[in-house]
């Protein structure tokens, strides 16, 4: 199995619960995080102006995946919470 950016940055291998939609949820988040970083291009810089939006470009692309990173992991916080007293 190939590891990806988003398969990394999920660790969609860790589920000692073997919960499935802990499963599911790291999935799709690792797919979001895959589809950003593949399909969002940032453009080659020659000028100082191209150099700016290439860093801008860049800059919100990371942005969304540590969101979608952190998403993630307080979406399986709540999949996995035990209920009061147990």
């Amino acid at each position: 199995m190939t590891t990806t950016k988003g398969k990394y940055r999920v660790g969609t291998t860790f589920n000692p619960s073997g919960n499935d939609v802990v499963d599911e949820i790291k999935a799709r988040a690792a797919d979001l995080i895959d589809f950003i970083e593949n399909e969002i291009d940032v453009p080659p810089h020659e000028t100082p102006n191209e150099t700016r939006q290439s860093a801008e470009i860049a800059r919100l692309k990371a942005l969304a995946q540590t969101e979608i990173e952190s998403a993630a992991m307080w979406a399986v916080k709540a999949a996995t919470k035990r209920k009061p007293g147990e």
